[in-house]
């Protein structure tokens, strides 16, 4: 596939776009799908040979019985408190409570834990945004709205799992080494009142705080800028450990990981110029902090 039609080596992927799109009707339990299925069935084993029914074991451990049902069909994932009150109340002697690892991983859609895979790789990563936050920028209430207006809707437990996966992402902030981030926050970002005017001025604040990093640094595209090198969409470039370049864009219902060296050097170019054209990141935190006393 090509960038823009120039270029070769773009691959389309499962990775989540910072918004809250997806190619799928209606998510559901990935790959790991397998992890709770024997997750549930091991629950459900030691439940059976312990005689109890699972409004019996949910009363036991501090849960519904609708619940104990649906983990013991893989329709939920259980939290860990689960996992060790369940073990306890079955004397499983840890082999339920050791399962937590697997379940924790099974928690987070695929298509998010490689993205956060990617993102632990990266010792710089840079970023252009152009319809919300970028999603290592955004607070817990702002992804919760932006995931509760998604169409086709998420059920309510979706989410929460998609909110809980795009919070874990932010980890890389305070990884060690500190990975160099940049982010180019189109203006309008900073003004569309996602979730409404107090969630969008406790962003604003985040974004001043996050800001003040000294391994990041936040610019804003202000919209009466002539010249503008993100015409063609969001994009992002990642310098890995190895010493490799990739890139990745998103769009409608998909996403897209670059990695045929021309193309990636294209995005280069591309965000290179970008940070030329915005505000610097003083201007921008001050282009922020006047914006959060206006709302």
């Amino acid at each position: 596939m090509s960038v823009d039609g120039n270029g070769t080596g773009e691959r389309g992927t499962e990775y989540t776009t910072d918004g809250a799109d997806s190619a799928c009707w209606a998510s559901a339990v990935d790959d790991d799908g397998a992890v709770l299925r024997t997750v549930g069935r091991q629950i459900k084993l030691w439940r059976e040979a312990a005689g109890l029914k699972q409004s019996e074991l949910g009363k036991a451990i501090g849960y519904g019985e609708d619940l104990v049902s649906s983990v013991e069909r893989a329709r939920r994932v259980p939290q860990p408190e689960f996992l060790k009150n369940a073990d306890q109340a079955l004397q499983a002697g840890g082999r339920i409570a050791a399962m937590a690892k697997d379940v924790a991983e099974a928690r987070y859609p695929k298509k998010v834990r490689d993205l956060t895979r990617l993102e632990a790789e990266a010792v710089e990563l840079g970023s252009y945004s152009n319809h919300n936050m970028h999603g290592l920028l955004q607070t817990e209430e702002y992804a919760r709205a932006l995931f509760t207006m998604r169409r086709p809707a998420y059920s309510v437990d979706e989410i929460e799992r998609q909110v809980a996966a795009r919070m874990a992402r932010q980890s890389v902030f305070t990884r060690q080494p500190a990975p160099h981030l940049t982010f180019v926050q189109e203006e309008v970002t900073l003004r569309r009142p996602i979730g409404g005017r107090m969630v969008l001025r406790r962003q604003l604040e985040h974004l001043l705080d996050v800001g003040q990093l000294r391994n990041v640094a936040i610019q804003v595209m202000p919209t009466n800028r002539q010249e503008h090198a993100g015409m063609a969409g969001e994009l992002r470039v990642l310098k890995l450990k190895d010493g490799t370049t990739v890139g990745y864009s998103e769009a409608q219902l998909t996403s897209r990981l670059v990695s045929d060296p021309a193309a990636v050097q294209i995005l280069e170019i591309r965000y290179g110029m970008l940070r030329a054209q915005a505000l610097s990141p003083p201007e921008s935190l001050a282009f922020i902090e006047n914006l959060l006393g206006e709302t």
